[in-house]
């Protein structure tokens, strides 16, 4: 065995020492005799399993750090999209900025899929404007075009619409036996459009399954993305 492993084990294991008088000729026997113990392992591997050891700690706080990195702009990115929309809402003085045409009640002017941008300034609405509606918290609001105003006793102004393809004008809609709309009920009027740039909405609408598809593997790309 190595010097190294021989001194180690003369200095750390114990001498035992015993005394026993023999039956034959009645003599004291002196045994010596030294613990058996195990050799330790050679420096080099004590140190490489330390580093690995450090190393498995390190990945992962590695991979900690990366997880709360990507959490975090994922955050970033909800809170930015949130303040853009609120800051659009005051801008445009209008519950939603911008809404999706999701029938082809408005054809040929406007088809399914297109993105309206919407504004609800105070100023008088005209004959021919397109505006948006919604009459009741209904799920979804009505896109049509103003047919006719009226201004009742009390200088509020009313409003009749129409669907550009429809025959008939939305008195049948608004429900109540109501003749009018009044401007409460008005959410945006039309500002301009981008042609089909919403039919995404379209198919998640009609589809509710796409939009946690999508949504999951928005969250997944970006918790995964390698930062260059």
């Amino acid at each position: 065995r190595p010097a190294v492993a021989v001194t180690w084990r003369r200095r750390l294991c114990p001498l035992t020492v015993s005394v026993r008088n023999s039956h034959f000729s009645g003599k004291q026997i002196v045994t010596y005799s030294r613990a058996r113990q195990p050799i330790p392992a050679p420096f080099f591997v004590i140190l490489m399993k330390t580093a690995a050891q450090d190393a498995v700690s390190f990945l992962r706080r590695l991979r900690l750090r990366e997880a709360l990195n990507q959490f975090v702009n994922v955050a970033f990115v909800i809170t930015s999209a949130l303040s853009i929309w609120k800051g659009a809402q005051v801008l445009t003085q209008s519950e939603s900025p911008a809404v999706v045409v999701l029938s082809g009640s408005m054809e040929p002017s406007f088809f399914r899929g297109d993105i309206l941008a919407l504004h609800n300034w105070s100023s008088p609405i005209e004959v021919g404007e397109v505006v948006v509606y919604n009459i009741n918290n209904k799920d979804i609001p009505i896109v049509h075009r103003v047919l006719a105003t009226h201004t009742d006793e009390n200088g509020n102004q009313l409003l009749l619409t129409k669907g550009d393809n429809n025959n008939v004008d939305d008195r049948g809609l608004y429900g109540n036996g109501d003749m009018w709309l009044e401007r409460e009920h008005i959410i945006g009027r039309a500002k301009l459009f981008l042609p089909y740039v919403g039919y995404a909405t379209i198919v998640m609408n009609d589809y509710p399954w796409v939009k946690f598809v999508v949504l999951g593997g928005m969250m997944l790309a970006v918790f995964f993305s390698k930062e260059e």
